[in-house]
């Protein structure tokens, strides 16, 4: 098994491309020889890392914004990848997070302004659900495509603080992607969803206990991500491949 990233010809969209794992995907593929579609609403932030890219002769890069509350910006993206570039191999959903965390807000559940779970709702599964739907078409008329959703080990656990992130990070996202590995396996897509455990993304990940006894490091799930964008993975459809280091498999006690 080949597993040296060579994506040279290919086109990988990423939504939340201004920092932490979608950035870090975007500079991997692009210097695998892959071109990237950066989006995200930080155009001072993305750009200058777009630049980055493109300055170090691999694979092209262009900075789009992009909301992906909004469709019309959604599709708007697509559209100047494919102008750019003229296909999108790969849709990869990294824009989110816990709304909590997010909007910085405390509170109980019950407490909490409904607008702040609305907020991660839209952003965490609408936002994933538009993505797909955007990219299905020219994904459809090329007969080949993948998209990467994500989910989260909290949609497997739960949470009594950041029940949107964990509702939308669940059975929703399994459906989601279930669904469309079903209808796009007639057109040559498949989907994927990965859902991390705790990651080095911030302090706080490090306290959270799996079997391995750490967090992972962003490129562990990267590297997951790359190689699903490779022929290797080519039977790889349909499924939420959890990389969380055994934390769903502990046994925890109250």
């Amino acid at each position: 098994m080949d597993l040296q990233w060579d994506f040279s010809g290919k086109v990988a969209m990423a939504t939340g491309a201004a920092s932490g794992m979608g950035l870090l995907f975007c500079q991997c593929f692009a210097a695998a020889g892959g071109n990237v579609v950066m989006t995200d609403i930080n155009m001072e932030v993305l750009e200058p890392l777009a630049a980055e890219i493109n300055a170090k002769g691999a694979g092209r890069a262009i900075a789009v914004p992009c909301d992906v509350r909004s469709y019309e910006q959604i599709c708007a993206a697509r559209d100047a990848g494919l102008e750019a570039f003229g296909r999108i191999d790969v849709m990869l959903n990294t824009a989110g997070g816990d709304e909590m965390r997010m909007l910085n807000v405390s509170g109980e559940f019950a407490d909490v302004d409904i607008s702040v779970y609305d907020w991660s709702l839209e952003v965490n599964l609408r936002g994933q659900f538009y993505c797909a739907h955007a990219v299905m078409k020219p994904m459809r008329e090329q007969q080949s495509g993948l998209i990467i959703n994500i989910g989260s080990i909290s949609g497997a656990e739960g949470t009594g603080s950041g029940i949107g992130y964990a509702t939308s990070k669940s059975a929703a996202m399994s459906g989601l992607t279930k669904s469309l590995a079903q209808y796009g396996s007639r057109y040559g897509i498949r989907c994927v969803c990965v859902s991390p455990g705790p990651v080095l993304t911030r302090p706080g990940m490090a306290s959270m206990k799996t079997l391995m006894g750490r967090a992972a490091e962003p490129q562990e799930i990267i590297d997951l991500m790359l190689y699903l964008c490779t022929d290797n993975a080519a039977f790889i459809t349909g499924e939420n491949i959890m990389i969380d280091g055994g934390r769903n498999a502990m046994r925890r006690q109250s």
